[in-house]
């Protein structure tokens, strides 16, 4: 489907949908395995277990997924730099958030075990530090001109980088919101520095690309003037986007981390109050 500027000329922008096959399946089969194992924890748990509230976190969470990946976002990523960098914090951001704190212990009892062993055999790379280097390093080299280009003329190419996003972002996000208790777990301040030292990583990425003098991407520079915004205006918005979008994500995420402290503390006094007022 091709749509006109907003200014009146007719201008070819593709603002199609992607119905691949492959991508309708895994996001019908994400939702049929959560929505079995939530009825299950539901109903053995109660509330606490699975409450709605989780459930509509799992189901926002496809929906952003199908954003991204299936509605025009992702052909009109191809043509601005803008709706490329929406496509980019859907993946890393907003999709593996809603994924996690969709979680509880109660849904991944099955595998809670696995999950373990996983962290374990993984070493280095199931470090938080691995998690900070992931996704830092991942948006700053899909985001050097020659990575970003192949991404956009071959398709392979930027398949890898939706995959690595959503990888980087899946990994980030467990270390901070993950409802299992892990043996490297983050405590303290850990949190704070892990937020911080990322976001501010990447969101000076964010200025850089909205304040460049020059267009960095060639392949978009080639593609002219559509609706009436020049390569150059569309990467700056690209940029400031970014930018903005961590610090809002980091300030949002720093305030839940505050509360989820204290109301965890709270719990600790209640607990040393009851068994300190318990007979010897």
């Amino acid at each position: 489907m091709f749509v006109p500027t907003l200014l009146g000329a007719a201008e070819p922008v593709d603002a199609g949908w992607n119905f691949a096959p492959i991508i309708l399946v895994a996001l019908i089969a994400y939702v049929w395995v959560y929505v079995a194992r939530w009825r299950t924890s539901r109903r053995e748990g109660g509330a606490r277990a699975a409450g709605y509230g989780r459930l509509a976190l799992w189901l926002l969470g496809i929906a952003l997924l199908a954003v991204a990946l299936l509605s025009p976002v992702d052909r009109l990523g191809e043509q601005f730099a803008t709706f490329h960098m929406v496509q980019h914090l859907i993946l890393a951001d907003l999709v593996p958030i809603c994924l996690t704190v969709a979680l509880t212990k109660h849904i991944l009892r099955p595998v809670t075990r696995r999950i373990h062993w996983l962290e374990r055999k993984a070493g280095p790379f199931g470090h938080p530090a691995f998690g900070v280097v992931a996704y830092a390093a991942s948006m700053w080299i899909w985001h050097i001109p020659v990575m970003y280009e192949a991404a956009l003329e071959h398709s392979f190419i930027h398949t890898l980088e939706h995959l690595s996003f959503a990888a980087a972002g899946a990994l980030y996000w467990w270390h901070l919101l993950s409802p299992i208790r892990s043996r490297m777990r983050l405590g303290g301040l850990g949190p704070v520095l892990y937020m911080a030292s990322t976001k501010i990583a990447v969101g000076f990425l964010g200025i850089m690309l909205g304040f460049a003098p020059n267009v960095l991407y060639d392949y978009y520079a080639n593609e002219g003037t559509r609706w009436g915004l020049s390569a150059i205006d569309d990467q700056h918005i690209a940029g400031v986007l970014m930018a903005l979008e961590q610090s809002l994500v980091m300030g949002v995420a720093l305030a839940y981390l505050f509360i989820r402290m204290l109301s965890e503390a709270d719990e600790a006094d209640e607990r040393e109050e009851r068994y300190g007022a318990a007979p010897r």
